[in-house]
């Protein structure tokens, strides 16, 4: 999903990606990106982002996972994390093969599935677990 929104101005240029600093599988996720794919994209937690200027709501952010790019525009979910991918020498083969129309749909539903269940996964704790009807 990719929406254009004003307020991105100062975003670096291989992106933000906003992520939920309650959530401890978010955390981890967000640990092995920045260590061990080392991203170039910056990473913050919602919670202290002003959301606003992304055209975005707390709702929004505690659904799914953000990339805001420097030209304004917004990837969520699975196309968030494709980018995440493209912007590591490591995860670039698979960040690209992640924006296949097929892959990408996969991608998609992958993130919804995993975004749902989260807090049954490695680092996942009570607090991750999204409200019942998000997604």
């Amino acid at each position: 999903m990719t929406f254009q929104r004003s307020g991105a101005e100062d975003i670096p240029a291989a992106g933000l990606f906003l992520y939920d600093r309650d959530c401890g599988f978010c955390q981890r996720a967000v640990a092995f990106a920045q260590g061990r794919l080392r991203t170039r994209t910056a990473f913050a937690a919602w919670q202290r982002t002003d959301l606003s200027r992304f055209g975005l709501t707390p709702a929004h952010a505690d659904d799914r996972a953000w990339v805001v790019l420097a030209g304004a525009s917004l990837l969520s979910g699975g196309d968030a994390v494709a980018h995440v991918l493209l912007c590591s020498p490591r995860g670039r083969p698979i960040g690209r093969a992640l924006r296949l129309p097929l892959l990408r749909a996969a991608n998609r539903a992958a993130y919804r599935w995993v975004a749902a269940h989260r807090h049954r996964l490695p680092g996942g704790t009570a607090s991750c677990a999204l409200p019942s009807g998000s997604l």
